[in-house]
Order: C-alpha cells, then structure tokens, then sequence
C-alpha cells in the first residue's frame, strides 16, 4: 500500500517528549495509556513560573503523539501542588516564583507571556487533547482547574478544592472559578470565590466536581483501571466520545477564558499591593504551602 504521508514532519516522540519534561512531570505508557506525574525532584509539585510554562507544551506534545489513546494527569506523594513560600522577602525574590518581583514590575514582554500561557494551559488541554483524560487528584493542591475539566476526576479523601484568588487581593480569573461556575451553579461558586472556603472531598463529589473519592493508594490502580475499560472500545468511538464530552468545555473557555484571565492581569499590573507579597496576613486558609525557610 502506498504510503499516503511520506515526508511527513513527525511529531516528538514519546522518548523525546519524557525526556524534553523531566523536571516537572514523570510519565510512563502502557498499551496506549500514558499517565503524567507531576513532581519537583521527585516529591510533590512545586509551582515555578518555568512549571507553569511547561504544561500547556506538555499537553501539546502528548496530544500530539497518535500512540497516546487516553491520558491519566497526577501529582507525586501527598499533595497534588504545593506552592513554595518564604517569610524572608529577600528569599522569596530569589525563589523564582509568582512573588518574586511585583507584577506590575515585569516587563511587558514578560507580562504578556505570563497572560498568554495561563489561558494556554486550559486550553491545550482541552482544545488539544482528543483522547479520554482521567485526573487523579493525590492530595490537597492548588491549580486543580485543569483537572476538573478533565472527562473524569478522582481525588484523595484528604484533598479539597478552593479558588482563592479574590481572599488573596487579585481577581479570580485563571480559570479556576470559571469551571466552578459551570460544575457548582453561579451562585455557589460565588460564595466559595468571596468567602475562599475550602471545599472537602466528599462535599466536591456531592456538588458535582469529582467522580470518586478513594484512598490515596488506591487512586492511581482506580484510574488504569478505568482507562483499560475505555481501552477495550474501538478508537474511533473514544475519539468521537471525547469529543462530545469536551464540547461544552470548548464553548465555555471560547466564550468566557481569555475574558477573565485579562481581567485577572489588568488587576495584577495595576496594583500597588497585593496579599500576594505577604501571604501569612490571610493564615491558616488551608493553602498547601512548601515553606522555603
């Protein structure tokens, strides 16, 4: 049979795309399923603007790859992801993190890659990927956005959900509280946005937000073994399947992400102050922080 796509530029290989994301996801496939650990040095993720940049590439990638059929994302150990913080100014301007200079002190280059790559990471993933996608939440974690919009969700007993951008003085606009408007109702999304309540993990699988909650060391086998249930069905169906299921995802983040997240960045550039620059004023919100010092 004549080779219909001879010459064609090939997308990065497994192999290589492992390799390209070492730092920040550890990632192994089995007969078509490919899951993605997030980790920094092996422990639980955490956040570094150079992480934050490397999902929706990441994402890209494994979309990319027609040898991927469904994808299983997780964290590493007891937290899904945590964010690195420091009562020493001087250590967190040097951590290379979100507060290591003020926003509005970034170069508008920089502001405008930091704009760009927040609405991407959503948007890889779901724009992207036209395969089934499992979201294995291991532990409390912040960013759980991207896996509350993917088609299925687990979570730890001990992991819950927050959007708690607002109670930390910046507008809740990465994408956080989109999705929660969509899965929880207006109005109670509303109240978990301005009151920054966290949100337990079998009050997440009542409102909607999560399928399953299990125990942290049955979550993963829980996962393969739904992806190999959805493995036994012909790969068109799980194409076309996908696609339905993300629809009104598309339609949500077309109409409504690049919005908010403009709204969030416009705040972020014009403020003087945010509680971003000392974080311990609005303690012991159940932030899953790494301490620094």
């Amino acid at each position: 049979m004549a080779d219909h796509f001879a010459g064609e530029v090939r997308p990065l290989n497994f192999e290589q795309y492992s390799e390209k994301y070492k730092e920040f996801f550890v990632m192994k496939r089995e007969n078509g399923i490919i899951e993605a650990r997030m980790h920094t040095d092996g422990g639980p993720f955490q956040h570094t603007w150079a992480g934050h940049s490397a999902w929706s590439q990441a994402w890209h990638d494994i979309a990319n790859d027609p040898e991927n059929e469904v994808l299983i994302i997780t964290g590493t150990g007891d937290k899904f992801y945590t964010i690195p913080y420091s009562t020493n100014p001087e250590k967190r301007k040097s951590s290379g993190n979100w507060e290591s200079l003020p926003f509005r002190e970034w170069s508008p280059d920089l502001m405008m890659r930091q704009y760009k790559e927040s609405y991407k990471n959503l948007e890889n993933l779901v724009f992207q990927m036209d395969i089934p996608t499992i979201a294995v939440v291991n532990g409390p974690g912040s960013h759980t956005e991207f896996t509350l919009a993917c088609d299925l969700t687990l979570c730890a007993t001990d992991a819950y959900f927050f959007e708690n951008h607002f109670i930390f003085g910046v507008a809740p606009g990465d994408g956080m509280y989109l999705i929660m408007q969509e899965l929880l109702g207006l109005k109670r999304a509303a109240y978990y946005m301005y009151t920054g309540e966290n949100i337990d993990a079998e009050t997440a699988k009542e409102l909607g937000l999560v399928n399953e909650v299990l125990p942290r060391e049955k979550l993963i086998d829980r996962a393969w073994e739904l992806a190999r249930e959805m493995m036994k069905r012909p790969r068109g169906c799980r194409y076309m399947a996908s696609q339905i299921t993300k629809r009104p995802w598309k339609r949500i983040l077309a109409a409504d992400l690049e919005h908010n997240m403009m709204h969030q960045h416009f705040d972020m550039a014009a403020q003087r102050e945010t509680g971003t620059t000392d974080l311990r004023k609005y303690l012991p919100i159940k932030v899953p922080f790494t301490y620094l010092d």
